[in-house]
């Protein structure tokens, strides 16, 4: 199931042996951009901790491309270790590497998060965006997402307070009594995009 077709994108669950070339993605926003608020790059072994954190309990995907990782997506838990009503709300991210964006591809791997959020049974993403970040909220409007605030000059970087504007999705309607979310599965949450593939 994921097996690369040439000249296509795959989608699927990251793996351990990601982690370089997901640190080498970031690397460049962290260096470059204020799109990160870290100052440093973590290091392929820091950001395989990352993952191991999130794929405890919430998806983390990738998409290759003639077998390279292009791009990657993630949610984790909003506010993960501070009150455990807020289990049904996550915060998700993407990001791509360099110079692929406007393809399409940002819009396919987190259209398959998202799919992946809901079938969990999560209630509500949110998306915490640098400003500004035309690119960022133009992809997470077409989400589905909408603003809700901003936080002014809340982080410093590269010489000046930056802003971080923040962007909420209903994922599926609140239910009165909700079961607990799905841990993730990573066999499952391949099944659940297989069928976005041929799409791409």
């Amino acid at each position: 199931m994921d097996e690369a077709i040439p000249g296509r994108t795959l989608l699927r669950v990251a793996k351990p042996a990601d982690a370089p070339a997901i640190a080498d993605i970031y690397g460049h926003y962290v260096r470059n951009t204020v799109i990160s608020f870290e100052l440093e790059p973590p290091d392929a072994a820091t950001m395989r901790a990352r993952m191991d954190d999130v794929l405890g309990g919430h998806p983390w995907l990738v998409a290759e491309q003639a077998g390279e990782v292009v791009g990657y997506a993630y949610a984790g838990g909003h506010r993960p270790k501070a009150r455990a009503a807020y289990a049904w709300s996550v915060d998700s991210t993407i990001y791509l590497r360099d110079g692929l964006q406007r393809r399409g591809l940002g819009r396919a791997l987190y259209g398959a998060l998202l799919e992946v959020l809901r079938r969990q049974g999560f209630c509500r993403a949110y998306g915490g965006i640098a400003l500004p970040n035309a690119a960022s909220v133009g992809l997470h409007e077409a989400m589905g997402f909408s603003p809700i605030g901003v936080y002014r000059g809340v982080g410093y970087k590269l010489g000046a307070w930056r802003d971080v504007g923040w962007w909420g999705l209903d994922l599926a309607p609140l239910p009165p009594e909700p079961a607990p979310p799905a841990p993730f599965d990573a066999e499952a949450a391949m099944r659940w995009i297989a069928a976005l593939q041929p799409g791409l």
